[in-house]
């Protein structure tokens, strides 16, 4: 049996081919505001912004503008207590949303952390991230 370079090739391209389907993008995470100047993302990327939360003050972080010409959330917000304050009442710790990035363009992600039922008060803080998918 001769081993020509085309019963080779066909081979090599498929290992090749394989290796690069296999490689994931990786996982941008967000703890605020100053990571954003714009933030370059890639489609098919995973968004992930983590906030400060205490929804035990009557505070929650409400997506004011989801970004959805560019990200597709991948679920609900999840709370979690902070490791060091999980056993006390009333202590804060963070929320978390996924995102997929799901077309190219520009668009602003922004939430707003207040009271729901204080519908004509300022929120008391803000987060605004420009958001670049090329």
């Amino acid at each position: 049996m001769s081993f020509s370079p085309s019963r080779l090739l066909l081979p090599l391209s498929i290992v090749v081919l394989a290796g690069c389907a296999g490689q994931q993008k990786p996982v941008v995470t967000l703890y605020d505001a100053d990571d954003c100047s714009p933030l370059k993302l890639t489609q098919g990327q995973e968004l992930v912004l983590t906030l400060p939360s205490n929804p035990t003050s009557g505070f929650r972080w409400e997506l004011r503008n989801p970004a959805a010409s560019v990200l597709k959330r991948l679920g609900p917000e999840v709370y979690s207590n902070s490791e060091e304050d999980s056993g006390l009442v009333g202590s804060g710790g963070e929320s978390t949303w996924r995102f997929r990035v799901a077309a190219s363009g520009d668009d602003r992600l922004e939430l707003v952390y207040r009271r729901p039922w204080e519908k004509d008060a300022e929120p008391a803080e803000s987060f605004s991230c420009a958001i670049q998918v090329r």
